[in-house]
């Protein structure tokens, strides 16, 4: 095995004096960028910084290996420490000393080529203790590089003795599933600690690996067959989820393996003891999982029915905001408002994806993150029906939690022999789903959401001067507090509520204030670059853009490394920018546009021209009082000894 084609010895270095995890990864990631691996420093951090940002990269044993996925990677690679004294790293359990850093660098476009199997080779081998003892302790690049290049031959070469084969044809059978959110290190690592606690247990341990490259070592069906037990260890959707219905099932996190593999197939073993599988119920399966609390179920089921309208309301947005550019530049209004002109058409196609399958997706997706595919078809009908009663994004909310848990009761209480499985599944189902949440709709709790949703138009309509004002600066607060997160994510699911019902001034608000938390990043590196430390300074340089485009997550780094001084910043300038717009009755009525919405702005009696200007204008001073506030902030922060450059 060739790593040269992932690393050289200049990627390797030595009894490293680093003396954070910053300092760590901005280093690995300088070797990279010499090395022509990475095109852009910022931008890979950022990817780096987020994945630290979702979970723990150290994964006991003193390995840590943080990893990005980007366009900046111009080619699969990875950089090497090992360090002269361990340093503190975001753990599994808290803060882990480290002293072996793995930086992996994995373009987007590239999943399931040869350089990702040779990454996921490499994490699997670093498992081993003995091996990564002896990297641990290289006294050289070259030595290094060649004991990793052992390790991964040993591995592809299995060594499993005769009497290990025939122990294992006569073990338990448990099938596991693991994927973790970039489909690399947790993955594989997770399912190579499975695999050899199963040995030490003597349980044959099925693993499936859900990551990069796809599904890998596909659970055959004599496994399933054989099984008595699953366990999914994964922070994302498992895929073909129906295939382990009837088995017990184990949810842990996918990092959990790492720490206590044997226990948790202990705990799968004891689960199967006391609910063992019914091969004649398909649909009966008994789920042990972290268990999370009503409100915390409810706010999931609807982030994920947003995350699923997104691209939607985005690309409907978008054309509609095309179609008006190209009327107003070119002076086409007849052309955009005759029936059937290729600028009607794209003008209809833009405004039905917002207007007519907004809601029911909404509804849908809400619906399928509770109670899975059977769910979809009843979040579908609800969501229409949300459409027909005019009860509009509110009716949709409602609409996809009500097929939900409509589902969820008809599918444990609903069930077959397994002869009917497929009329159960494609015509029973949908069709019972469908009518029971659909006449709810339509006639029992869509008529009250229907009002309520009227009742907020008319309040939101009614809002002016000083109420106008302060529903800015809450909005303002809300989309800067998490940077993309739960907060924000609540902001735009109103704004957009609004749009549906043609309130208009909500989402202006919301748009200017996206760029507000990006610019105070570049414009604070700017004015004050002793202030900050050298990523915060490379991430300043590309933020700008990503606010131009709308996007606050460009500023989660460095809102990482120093969390109340700078989102309380960007709090204060983003109240003054949505109070500005609120109080200004500027309104915007096409989602996703970023700097363009400045010239799709609703009219209003300040004209076109000044309220692109007050729209922009309140953004850009907004930024200016946040970068201010963040520079005076960290100056003190400095100067009291409260914050180390």
């Amino acid at each position: 095995m060739n790593l040269t084609q992932l690393t050289t010895q200049e990627l390797i270095y030595i009894q490293s004096p680093f003396s954070n995890s910053d300092e760590a990864i901005n280093a690995l990631i300088e070797g990279l960028y010499q090395k022509g691996k990475i095109s852009d420093k910022s931008a890979f951090l950022n990817a780096v910084m987020q994945r630290e940002s979702e979970g723990p990269t150290a994964l006991g044993e003193g390995l840590a290996i943080p990893h990005g996925k980007s366009v900046a990677v111009n080619e699969a690679a990875f950089a090497v420490a090992t360090l002269a004294q361990p340093i503190a790293w975001n753990g599994i359990d808290g803060e882990e000393d480290v002293n072996l850093i793995f930086l992996l660098a994995i373009p987007e476009a590239q999943a399931g080529t040869t350089h990702i199997q040779l990454l996921t080779q490499l994490t699997t081998a670093l498992v081993d203790d003995e091996v990564r003892e002896k990297i641990i302790h290289a006294k050289t690049s070259e030595e290094l590089l060649g004991l990793l290049s052992q390790a991964i031959e040993e591995q592809l070469e299995p060594t499993e003795s005769s009497s290990e084969v025939a122990l294992l044809e006569k073990a338990p059978v448990i099938v596991c599933v693991t994927a973790c959110p970039a489909g690399i290190a947790h993955t594989y690592m997770a399912a190579e600690y499975l695999e050899k606690a199963g040995k030490k247990l003597g349980v044959k341990i099925v693993v499936e690996k859900q990551g990069a490259n796809g599904i890998e070592g596909r659970i055959s069906v004599e496994d399933f067959d054989n099984a008595t037990a699953c366990i999914f260890a994964s922070e994302v959707a498992i895929k073909e989820l129906e295939r382990f219905s009837g088995l017990p099932t184990i949810k842990v996190p996918v990092a959990e393996p790492i720490k206590r593999a044997e226990s948790i197939i202990n705990e799968a073993l004891e689960l199967a003891k006391k609910t063992p599988r019914d091969m004649t119920k398909s649909h009966k399966t008994a789920t042990v999982e972290n268990k999370v609390g009503f409100k915390t179920e409810l706010k999931q089921a609807l982030l994920s029915g947003i995350s699923f309208a997104v691209p939607l309301i985005v690309a409907g947005g978008t054309v509609l905001a095309i179609a008006v550019l190209i009327t107003q530049i070119f002076g086409l209004q007849a052309v955009y408002e005759t029936e059937n002109s290729w600028l009607w058409l794209y003008r209809k196609l833009g405004g039905n994806l917002l207007g007519v399958l907004m809601v029911p997706v909404l509804a849908a997706y809400t619906a399928y993150s509770l109670a899975d595919k059977p769910a979809l078809g009843p979040g579908f009908a609800a969501g229409v029906a949300a459409n027909l009663i005019g009860s509009g994004f509110l009716g949709g909310i409602v609409g996809g939690l009500i097929a939900g848990y409509v589902m969820r009761y008809v599918k444990q209480y609903i069930r077959l022999s397994p002869t009917f499985n497929g009329f159960l599944s494609f015509y029973l189902y949908p069709v019972i789903g469908t009518l029971i949440a659909g006449s709810l709709m339509l006639f029992v709790i869509g008529k009250p959401v229907a009002f309520v949703n009227t009742g907020l138009t008319n309040w939101l309509n009614s809002l002016s001067g000083s109420n106008a004002l302060l529903l800015g600066v809450i909005i303002g607060c809300f989309v800067s507090f998490d940077l993309g997160g739960p907060v924000n994510k609540a902001a735009y699911a109103f704004c957009l509520g609004a749009m549906a019902n043609e309130v208009y001034g909500p989402y202006a608000i919301f748009a200017s204030v996206k760029m507000v938390s990006a610019f105070t990043v570049t414009a604070s590196t700017l004015m004050a670059p002793k202030l900050f430390k050298d990523f915060e300074i490379e991430t300043g340089k590309s933020t700008w853009l990503l606010g131009l485009a709308g996007i606050t997550e460009g500023a989660i780094p460095m809102a990482i490394e120093d969390p109340i001084r700078v989102i309380g910043s960007f709090l204060v300038g983003s109240a003054v920018t949505g109070a500005i717009v609120g109080w200004a009755s500027i309104g915007l009525s096409t989602p996703g546009a970023g700097i363009f919405s400045m010239f799709l702005l609703t009219e209003n009696p300040l004209g076109a021209f000044a309220s692109a200007g007050i729209w922009f204008g309140a953004a850009l001073l907004g930024s200016l009082i946040s970068t201010l506030v963040l520079i005076s902030w960290r100056k003190h922060a400095v100067a009291t000894g409260k914050f180390a450059i």
